[in-house]
């Protein structure tokens, strides 16, 4: 399964370029439900899943991260 992040921002905050990120979550490649089951805009910014773990992730959903590692268990090695 393919998956990407997607940014949550802080309520009643529209997504823009500019918009600070209040957390990263996984989803499902065009999904806007994280794997924690939080809803996200579907205009949010999104990255690639491979920049998990990176600084560019953070700060990221602890859930997702750890849903995500059950799916992807070689992600951690």
């Amino acid at each position: 399964m393919e998956h990407e992040m997607r940014a949550e921002y802080a309520e009643g905050v529209l997504p823009h370029e500019d918009t600070p990120v209040k957390k990263w979550h996984m989803t499902r490649v065009g999904a806007t439900i994280a794997m924690c089951g939080q809803p996200l805009a579907p205009a949010a910014m999104t990255q690639s899943a491979g920049k998990w773990g990176t600084a560019e992730a953070q700060p990221f959903c602890r859930t997702c991260g750890v849903m995500y590692l059950e799916e992807h268990p070689q992600d951690t090695e």
